[in-house]
């Protein structure tokens, strides 16, 4: 008998020089388009979709290619097989995974078919991961502190324990999927599992529901926990609390509690990662005669020595005076830059006995103002 003549390129629409991945994305689209979930009822979109496979059966292939590209048809008789033996759709694809599995994923939401979705019917899941975000001071971050927090999360229903049955009764085995949670269909020459639409996957049936949980097994509560934030915390910061996230489905273990912690901006002090800046303001007469002042740190005051002729913008580091390292090696450092404060208001004496300064000690007597003259001669030779 001959052999049909059949065009795989122009059946999944590609050129003949395609690589392995135009070859993979093109049945991809066109399976997904065509399968017969997808179009119940439809023979046509039916024998596209095995047409399709057939294709890519071959083109998937280098060696079935070549002999395609060589001889046609003849060079691949016997080679396709619609069911799942050698060389047929049970194969993993030339990428090491199952091309079914990826169409299954689209159409049902899961990862495949057969026993592994049935298995996913009742199997434990882990219960969600949690954010909360805590705002702490600048001390508190410096020292560690411990605080207390409200989460909303859902925990398991006192009353019925968690199986959702009114007390006094128990949730019966689901008859339609006998408590799988998943039903088996058979399309074509594929079979198929889906949720049971009658227990929604649950596997049983609760016919008379727990009155406080309304049968779901688990009540939205608040739960109350103690944070400990490290010496050294900063903006970004995140904690994880093991078990202090949502609840589990079917007997699975809660989610975590992620603590994102925000330090407040501070009034007084700026921080660069363990070291603290702070603005200093003094007077004339402290800059230029030299003074000693009072500063504040986060641990205390202390006394700061101000040299006489103190420019301003001089930043003085009192060492340790920082945050603690959040890794544990050593301590941040406190930068104090002095900040010269010009008079706003001048009364009469205090203009004539600046005045006075001024015809004394000349108009460009401080350092600065002697360093950027010479610079000016020497640039301009004025």
């Amino acid at each position: 008998m001959a052999v049909e003549e059949k065009d795989y390129y122009q059946i999944l629409g590609i050129s003949r020089d395609a690589s392995p991945d135009e070859v993979r994305k093109a049945y991809r689209n066109l399976a997904k388009k065509f399968h017969p979930d997808a179009n119940p009822d439809d023979k046509s979109a039916e024998d596209r979709f095995k047409e399709a496979t057939e294709a890519y059966e071959v083109l998937r292939d280098s060696e079935k290619r070549a002999a395609y590209d060589r001889f046609g048809m003849a060079g691949v008789k016997g080679g396709f097989h619609p069911g799942g033996g050698p060389g047929g759709m049970g194969d993993f694809d030339a990428f090491g995974e199952s091309i079914f599995g990826d169409l299954f994923e689209s159409f049902f939401g899961g990862g495949g078919g057969g026993g592994r979705a049935r298995s996913q019917g009742r199997r434990m899941q882990r219960g969600a991961d949690m954010a909360y975000q805590m705002v702490i001071t600048l001390e508190e971050a410096a020292k560690g502190v411990e605080k207390s927090i409200e989460v909303p999360r859902s925990e398991t229903c006192p009353t019925c324990s968690g199986n959702g049955a009114k007390p006094g009764t128990q949730p019966t085995t689901c008859a339609k999927c006998r408590g799988n949670g998943q039903v088996m269909y058979r399309q074509g020459f594929l079979s198929v599992s889906r949720t049971c639409d009658r227990c929604q996957g649950r596997g049983v049936i609760i016919e008379q529901p727990c009155a406080n949980c309304r049968g779901r097994g688990r009540v939205s509560t608040t739960r109350k926990l103690r944070v400990g934030v490290p010496a050294g915390a900063d903006s970004g910061l995140r904690l994880r609390l093991a078990g202090e996230g949502d609840l589990g489905l079917h007997g699975g273990p809660p989610g975590d509690l992620f603590v994102t912690i925000v330090v407040k901006e501070h009034p007084i002090f700026a921080r660069d990662g363990d070291d603290l800046i702070c603005d200093l303001p003094i007077s004339f007469p402290q800059a230029a005669l030299g003074s000693e002042v009072q500063v504040h740190t986060l641990s205390g005051k202390v006394r700061l020595k101000i040299p006489s002729g103190t420019q301003n913008g001089k930043i003085f580091r009192l060492r340790g005076k920082g945050i603690v390292s959040l890794r544990g090696f050593g301590q941040g450092d406190l930068l104090i830059r002095v900040v010269v404060e010009v008079p706003t208001k001048l009364d009469k004496r205090q203009k004539e006995l600046i005045r006075e300064l001024a015809e004394i000690s000349g108009e460009n007597t401080g350092p600065l103002s002697k360093s950027f003259l010479d610079k000016v001669k020497k640039v301009f030779g004025t």
